[in-house]
């Protein structure tokens, strides 16, 4: 059975940072690409960062580049988004999933419960 439950969300004001966390279980974590998404009030889900099997390559949305760093830990089944210079349009509920392929679609059709996190002074 799948499962992947983010943490690390919150409340920060502008400009501040937060990491978030993956926890993956029920697949062979270290086979598959893996991604952040996140939804904001109103809006669709969106892809905000990708990373192959062993890290090597990453790809963002533009909205975060510069500002986002996603990174894993094969050992520990964890995908990590370190998030610097956070901005108000942030704001959103975080998820992550595998992806069938790098930069290809989501592979798993249930997520996990997300992390919110808000940006606010």
């Amino acid at each position: 059975q799948v499962q992947l439950v983010e943490s690390g969300g919150g409340l920060v004001q502008p400009g501040r940072s937060l990491t978030l966390s993956c926890a993956a279980s029920g697949f062979t974590f270290s086979s598959y690409a893996m991604s952040w998404y996140r939804q904001a009030p109103g809006k669709e889900r969106e892809l905000v960062a990708e990373i192959t099997t062993a890290g090597g390559s990453t790809k963002y949305a533009d909205s975060v580049k510069g500002r986002f760093t996603i990174s894993r830990d094969n050992a520990k089944n964890t995908v990590y988004l370190q998030m610097n210079s956070l901005k108000p349009e942030d704001t959103a509920v975080y998820y992550c999933n595998a992806l069938a392929y790098y930069t290809g679609p989501p592979r798993f059709g249930s997520w996990g419960q997300g992390t919110q996190v808000t940006v606010s002074s």
